[in-house]
């Protein structure tokens, strides 16, 4: 099928945080919806059968729980396919379902699936224990619309990032909906990738093999830059994503492609301003589909590394305390513990360079920006010569290293992340399981290698 996402660099509110008129927070909606208008519209000239717009895209972030409140509109919770928002405008005589009128219309005049982020509210009474002192609950909702216009789904997003403006809903929404031409996608937002609810528990329950993806994400290198995670999502699964990022380099922001388990479209541009359309022809992946990376085995997983590893030293990367070893020579064998989780390196040089590259360990509880359990084995490159530079940002690499890489992780949920220079993405030759460890083989990375790691989520410690 043909799919299309949108990086869109956002029209923002210049004073989030000021309370404004409905009819301001309209105004500056709009702006953003005329821009996706025209993208639904490319989208469909070029043949693209469903298109999904990124997080806050229609009415930016950084509100307060008060401010954001004239950008809400109301979304009915149940719904599969009986509302048709561009069909009933006698419904819009308030002012209430604008946004949502709008994107039903774009999708029907364009005959085409439209997946959309916006500020949802909903009354809620005394007699309800979680309602907030304002009498509503507010979300970060996404709408699924059909090719007609009808809703089809809505998500509103359980993992929240910093978001004072919205409240996460009782339960875990488990959202999703149905098309003629790939069958069933499943949907969740931006942090929600990093759990097990509802992300992962959503794609198990249902079986689900395409999934759409909107986000505001802010890149971290060296393990969580967007294209990187996405792609190792849609590894990790056996499934295709349609991701789709807002563009603020500024604020770190860009990074949305359309991912199979073989084959990835990406856009990652920290230069330029504006948005991005793209538009790729991928296979439906139905659930007897396996990539040949299963299938294969590598040529030996040796139970560990040569004894005399070089001297291990720690570097904080992504806010943990990492332990590492530096990858120094040619050619050699390396092994790093840390807790339960032992690491082992072979690799070898195409040409010694003057860089400096170290194997990582880390095997616990992350705490900044989030809570949750990490068990991660990374080969990286460090951002100079001294060891206390091993964990920094780092984007440009010349090296090219044949490697293979394992752990004996404990969790099942391991994301194998593979970058290189330039923030440009690279497949392993061989992946999965063999005698209780993962590894992840490569022989010459396509550039300089950035990355190369074993993420692991151990769900169950969080």
């Amino acid at each position: 099928y043909v799919a299309a996402v949108y990086e869109h660099e956002s029209i923002l509110s210049p004073a989030p945080a000021a309370l404004v008129e409905r009819r301001s927070a309209l105004e500056l909606m709009g702006r953003n919806l005329d821009i996706y208008e025209q993208q639904v519209l490319a989208a469909a000239r070029q043949g693209a059968q469903i298109i999904v717009f990124p997080e806050d895209g229609i009415h930016g972030f950084n509100f307060t729980r008060s401010s954001i409140y004239p950008y809400l509109d109301f979304v009915p919770h149940s719904h599969s396919g009986r509302w048709n928002p561009c069909r009933e405008p006698y419904l819009f005589l308030h002012a209430v379902f604008q946004i949502n009128q709008r994107l039903s219309c774009m999708a029907l005049k364009n005959r085409i699936f439209l997946v959309a982020n916006l500020g949802t509210k909903q009354p809620c009474g005394r007699w309800d224990p979680r309602c907030p002192s304002d009498g509503r609950f507010q979300f970060n909702t996404n709408v699924a619309l059909g090719a007609d216009g009808a809703l089809l789904a809505t998500y509103r997003k359980h993992n929240l990032y910093f978001e004072d403006a919205f409240d996460t809903p009782a339960e875990p929404d488990y959202a999703f909906f149905d098309t003629p031409f790939a069958g069933r996608f499943g949907m969740f937002t931006c942090f929600d990738i990093l759990f097990f609810e509802p992300a992962v528990n959503l794609i198990r329950q249902y079986n689900l093999k395409q999934i759409v993806y909107p986000t505001a994400w802010m890149n971290q290198l060296p393990l969580l830059s967007a294209v990187e995670f996405q792609q190792a999502f849609a590894t990790a699964f056996n499934v295709n994503m349609l991701a789709a990022n807002i563009h603020h380099p500024t604020l770190g922001m860009t990074g949305s492609g359309i991912y199979t388990p073989v084959k990835s479209f990406i856009y990652h541009n920290m230069e330029s301003y504006g948005g991005k359309l793209i538009v790729a022809e991928i296979p439906v992946i139905t659930a007897d589909y396996k990539t040949n990376l299963e299938k294969e085995t590598p040529g030996r997983v040796s139970e560990k590394g040569k004894e005399q590893s070089p001297p291990s030293f720690y570097a904080e990367m992504m806010y943990d305390n990492f332990t590492f070893v530096p990858v120094w020579g040619e050619k050699g064998e390396l092994q790093v513990c840390a807790n339960s989780l032992c690491c082992y390196l072979n690799y070898q040089r195409a040409a010694l360079t003057d860089e400096l590259y170290a194997l990582g360990v880390f095997d616990g509880l992350h705490t900044v920006h989030g809570t949750y359990y990490v068990q991660a084995c990374a080969l990286v490159k460090c951002g100079g010569l001294s060891f206390s530079t091993c964990g920094q940002e780092v984007t440009d690499a010349t090296a090219l290293i044949d490697f293979q890489l394992w752990g004996n992780m404990s969790t099942p949920y391991i994301f194998p992340l593979l970058l290189t220079s330039g923030i440009t993405l690279d497949f392993a030759d061989h992946m999965g399981w063999k005698n209780n460890y993962y590894f992840l083989s490569k022989n010459r990375t396509s550039s300089g290698l950035l990355t190369a790691a074993l993420y692991g989520r151990w769900y169950e410690k969080d």
